[in-house]
């Protein structure tokens, strides 16, 4: 299936959760922000004003929050892997790109920004 040009996209979804490497991370936690975008056709949507036929964005968002918080594993890439697996079932939606930010990761030198980002689609 070709990947259609239009997108939703949510960003900034900040999520407190326990993921990392080292213990101190799994117990005390951190946040962790998260950006989505999803590949849907919304022609349909918008000819007919209807939110039936198109990705509710406040849902995804939940969605994407609770997979997040979910089960704690070591690594930023599996938890974007999750959030694409969700975002990719809802109706419509043809490829998810991911971004997992991790702020605060324990790195010894000063930086802004540590990202994972995955793009991966239904077929």
């Amino acid at each position: 299936m070709a990947s259609t040009p239009d997108r939703i996209s949510v960003t900034g979804i900040r999520v407190r959760a326990h993921h990392g490497v080292f213990e101190f991370e799994r117990e005390e936690g951190q946040e962790f922000v998260i950006d989505v975008t999803v590949a849907v056709d919304l022609a349909a949507a918008a000819s007919g004003d209807d939110l039936a036929r198109t990705v509710h964005y406040g849902e995804l968002a939940v969605a994407v929050a609770r997979a997040v918080e979910r089960d704690p594993v070591d690594l930023i890439e599996t938890v974007a892997e999750r959030v694409a697996g969700v975002a990719l079932g809802f109706d419509g939606v043809d490829e998810a790109t991911v971004t997992v930010h991790k702020p605060q990761a324990p790195i010894e030198v000063p930086f802004d920004d540590v990202a994972v980002t995955v793009v991966r689609s239904r077929t």
